[in-house]
């Protein structure tokens, strides 16, 4: 064969072969296409829209139970990791959809995260959509529930704690009723219901002030308020129990700048850490009461030389009814809801109550509360917007019982209220 007949019939043997290869990557390619759009499943028109704009969180699963579309709110509150629905609670409710074709519904519990911390409440609804599809709306519950248990445990703490001296006053009543021939008993009965008397009306008053600071709006209602005479205040209402333990009350410090509030409130808070610190001081010490400001923020810290608060409990102390020593306040008269009342004042502030203790070596309470910017000294409250703003302080360090010079108040005539520490 010539070399000219050779190189057609080579010639043409390669043009056969990338025709063929061609046809070969084009079925190839439709193939492919035709296999990724069975892969890739997709929404019926419209209802990512809709999503988008519900409100809640919302995950969408295929025939196979792999997730198609998942908001991020989804992702946050643990329901989906990756194509996946963690929980097979939510995998057992999107079963059930899908074979009798109703809308489930259900209050869940949800562990939260990899590491099983955390819960979170949700009311999910789970119904068919077009086709093959099942949606999984989640609405968090999570506050309200928390919100109705702490009403709940309030509730029930109240109950509790007014049995005590209630039941107490009614023996005491009966008591008095059968030894009316004793004077000596009468008299040491009567006594007895005095106290128990007080201490019902302390209860009361402390629940009914409790609930007065939840329903408070400090934001509206509120005005530059000089920490000078709220102290001094405070420190007036505890002369009279003070001064019966021979227990000295000094004050140390100034700021130069007012805070934003109500100085009800603010005098409120400062007389029960004062009160306090009274009631686990020993006869014959000095409970200090220091004031300053650092990076915009004003700090009040009352330091007592009582016998400390363990570390373990010091979390605890914040709590509604919460008493390190049970056993002290039902002989003191306390009620366990000063330093809850102390807390709520803080928050409605803006602030914090922290504590420094160490048993043996007396403990200190610390109030930080925002300063007004712009007002340079107490005398320019008046002046002072109500809505003025305060800068946060980075700075919360919790004072030690040195942290402030004490120096000695005026003596004052009015008493103030005794309650215990929780």
């Amino acid at each position: 064969m010539s070399p000219t007949a050779i190189a057609v019939v080579a010639g043409l043997l390669g043009f056969a072969l990338g025709v063929s290869g061609l046809i070969a990557l084009r079925v190839s390619g439709r193939g492919r296409r035709a296999r990724a759009d069975v892969q890739e499943p997709t929404l019926p028109e419209g209802t990512a829209d809709v999503l988008a704009v519900i409100g809640r969180a919302y995950v969408v699963v295929d025939g196979v139970d792999g997730v198609v579309r998942a908001s991020p709110a989804a992702y946050a509150f643990g329901l989906v990791r990756g194509h996946t629905v963690v929980h097979d609670q939510m995998l057992e409710m999107i079963r059930r959809a899908r074979r009798s074709g109703v809308i489930e519904e259900q209050r869940v519990e949800l562990s939260r995260g990899p590491f099983q911390t955390g819960a979170v409440v949700l009311d999910v609804r789970v119904a068919p959509i077009a086709g093959e599809y099942i949606l999984l709306l989640a609405d968090d519950q999570t506050e309200i529930v928390r919100a109705q248990s702490i009403r709940n445990d309030f509730v029930a703490n109240v109950s509790h704690e007014l049995k005590t001296p209630v039941g107490a006053i009614g023996l005491l009543a009966e008591a008095i009723e059968d030894a009316a021939e004793d004077e000596e008993a009468v008299r040491r009965f009567a006594q007895r219901l005095h106290k128990e008397s007080a201490r019902l009306t302390a209860l009361v008053q402390d629940i009914i002030e409790l609930s007065r600071l939840q329903g408070a709006d400090v934001v509206t209602e509120g005005r530059p308020v000089d920490l000078g005479r709220v102290i001094a205040d405070a420190v007036d209402r505890n002369r009279f129990p003070a001064e019966t333990k021979g227990i000295e009350l000094a004050v140390g410090g100034r700021v130069t700048r007012p805070v934003f509030g109500d100085p009800d409130l603010l005098v409120t808070a400062v007389r029960n850490l004062i009160d306090n610190a009274v009631h686990y001081s020993p006869e014959g010490t000095r409970v200090g009461i220091g004031v300053r400001e650092r990076n915009g923020m004003a700090q009040i810290s009352v330091t007592d030389q009582g016998p400390g608060i363990p570390e373990d409990e010091q979390d605890r102390i914040f709590e509604r009814f919460y008493r390190v020593d049970v056993a002290r306040s039902r002989r003191t008269g306390g009620t366990g809801l000063g330093l809850s009342i102390v807390k709520h004042v803080m928050s409605q502030h803006g602030g914090e109550a922290t504590v420094w203790s160490q048993p043996g070596r007396g403990s200190t309470f610390t109030l930080t509360i925002p300063q007004i910017e712009g007002a340079d000294d107490p005398g320019e409250a008046a002046q002072t917007a109500p809505g003025a703003s305060a800068r946060p302080a980075p700075d919360r360090a919790h004072p030690t019982p040195e942290t402030s010079t004490p120096r000695p108040v005026a003596p004052a005539a009015r008493a103030g209220s005794t309650e215990d520490r929780q």
